[in-house]
């Protein structure tokens, strides 16, 4: 039997998708003018360690939202994501809210 191996990029975009999916995010990305996002870097990080997925994501969020309910969303749907959609394990998700937008 074949071994079927997920990249890095595939396990980005299911995380990114996964997250806009939740009503309240705007966008997965970094708040503020552009040169932050540059210096910032990508706004979905992994990193597996001992065979687990651990996620890092930065969004920004609709007006008038529960921050910590939105967060706890995203980190659902996008841990639920990671082990549905890609069968990988889950070693956590840190859901970083970086602004408010329009």
């Amino acid at each position: 039997m074949a071994a079927l191996t997920v990249g890095p990029g595939v396990i980005r975009e299911t995380v990114r998708l996964a997250a806009l999916e939740v009503p309240g995010v705007l966008r997965v990305g970094r708040g503020g003018p552009g040169w932050r996002a540059w210096l910032g870097g990508a706004p979905v990080r992994i990193r597996i360690r001992d065979n687990r997925v651990h996620v890092t994501l930065w969004v920004v969020a609709r007006p008038r939202q529960r921050l910590v309910a939105l967060s706890a969303q995203v980190r659902a749907a996008t841990g639920a994501a990671v082990e549905r959609l890609l069968g990988m394990e889950l070693g956590g998700v840190t859901v970083l809210v970086d602004g408010v937008g329009d």
